[in-house]
């Protein structure tokens, strides 16, 4: 339980004198400490703590691509002040393409971890500190590129964040498939952390074609770009939860399967929430970003992929995927994990393993992991929401 704190002591929510500023050292470790109850994950409470000081040097974070934003008031000096509550927001590189099919070079701010101690709750704190941050975001870093938005993955449901402004995208899913002891496929390489970069340069090259190319529908798309420094976020948490919980970390990132041009790649993360020996574990192995050369739904607007199905006779990809997705599986048992899971893939990949002999089902997102968007035109104001596409998992945060 959090230390009592008198009532009368505590300024109103919209006061004057509480400002959104960025966090201290010490004021991050104060902040890591009280989040550590809800997001340690498999770690102890000191271990957790190393752990933060550690993703803030690794890429997507490091050079002050993440930013701990805070609540305060402003007559309190750093370190001596009460932290109402705290969040903290990820620079992403990202692409948005107009109506003529005009790609721009933008930034995408994710948001995440936001938290208001137990003490402060229930007193507007949050929302002052969500309010701030929607009018800050919007030209945080404008420096380097055109703040078009941010993005956030809401743990609390669809409601609260809308109100200022992060709406739900209309797709929050995934397909689920269980872990299975079995032969890894010779049609499969796996992936080493080495081959990361060259394979993320292509697949941000399919992109920017894809969303170059006119189309029917949406006038304005967006994508956060899945480059290395996503991956290796993700993967550096991996990394550091391994190491102390096995003495190891994977060899494989991920598998690909098939020839140069109609190659089936998956690059994924392995994620501890508890202890593998624990009783009750709901250990994921996320597949992080999925790609499949030639497939024309990929990089499209979700509700116009049905109509562009990847038709052609296809049987040796279909077969690579499989035996990619089988990889994953084999993985995921290999590793102690519970599920596999892969956001949003296209209808021609769900196609396939509908037929295929993988079992798997598909979860609709209700109440964790609600992908959802606040964008802002080149006023500085809210605009007309573009359609998000590639809502996968690289891009949480």
């Amino acid at each position: 339980m959090g230390p009592r704190v008198a009532q009368d002591d505590l300024p109103d929510s919209g006061s004057p004198n509480l400002h959104l500023t960025q966090a201290t050292p010490d004021e991050c470790v104060k902040i890591w400490t009280d989040t550590s109850v809800s997001w340690r994950d498999s770690l102890t409470v000191p271990v957790y703590l190393q752990e933060q000081l550690y993703l803030k040097t690794i890429p997507l974070a490091k050079n002050d691509g993440m930013t701990i934003w805070i609540l305060v008031e402003k007559q309190c000096p750093p370190d001596h002040r009460r932290i109402f509550c705290s969040c903290e927001s990820f620079l992403k590189r990202s692409l948005m393409s107009n109506a003529a099919c005009q790609i721009e070079e933008v930034i995408v701010h994710g948001v995440a971890s936001v938290f208001c101690p137990l003490e402060y709750r229930r007193r507007g704190y949050a929302t002052r500190h969500m309010t701030e941050l929607a009018n800050v975001l919007c030209t945080w870093q404008s420096d380097q590129a055109r703040v078009a938005g941010s993005i956030l993955y809401s743990d609390i449901g669809k409601s609260f964040y809308a109100k200022f402004g992060w709406q739900p995208n209309p797709s929050n899913w995934h397909l689920e498939f269980q872990p299975t002891n079995q032969p890894r496929s010779s049609l499969v390489r796996e992936l080493f952390k080495d081959d990361l970069e060259e394979l993320c340069k292509r697949d941000e090259v399919i992109i920017r074609e894809a969303m170059a190319k006119p189309r029917d529908g949406a006038k304005k798309l967006v994508t956060v770009l899945p480059d290395l420094d996503h991956m290796l976020w993700h993967i550096g948490k991996e990394t550091f939860a391994t190491e102390r919980l096995f003495g190891k970390t994977p060899r494989a990132k991920g598998a690909i399967a098939g020839l140069p041009g109609s190659q089936v790649w998956a690059i994924w993360t392995h994620r501890y929430y508890t202890h593998p020996t624990v009783e009750a574990h709901s250990n994921v192995l996320y597949i992080l970003r999925l790609v499949v050369e030639g497939d024309d739904c990929m990089n499209k607007v979700p509700s116009t992929r049905e109509n562009n199905l990847f038709r052609d006779n296809r049987t040796s990809q279909a077969d690579s995927l499989i035996a990619v997705l089988k990889y994953a599986q084999a993985e995921a048992a290999e590793w102690l994990l519970d599920y596999i899971k892969l956001w949003e893939p296209t209808p021609w990949v769900q196609d396939v393993i509908r037929k295929s002999s993988v079992n798997y089902r598909k979860i609709e997102r209700e109440g964790d992991s609600i992908a959802s968007g606040l964008w802002y035109n080149e006023a500085s104001g809210n605009e007309a929401v573009p359609v998000w596409i590639n809502n996968e998992h690289y891009a949480w945060c």
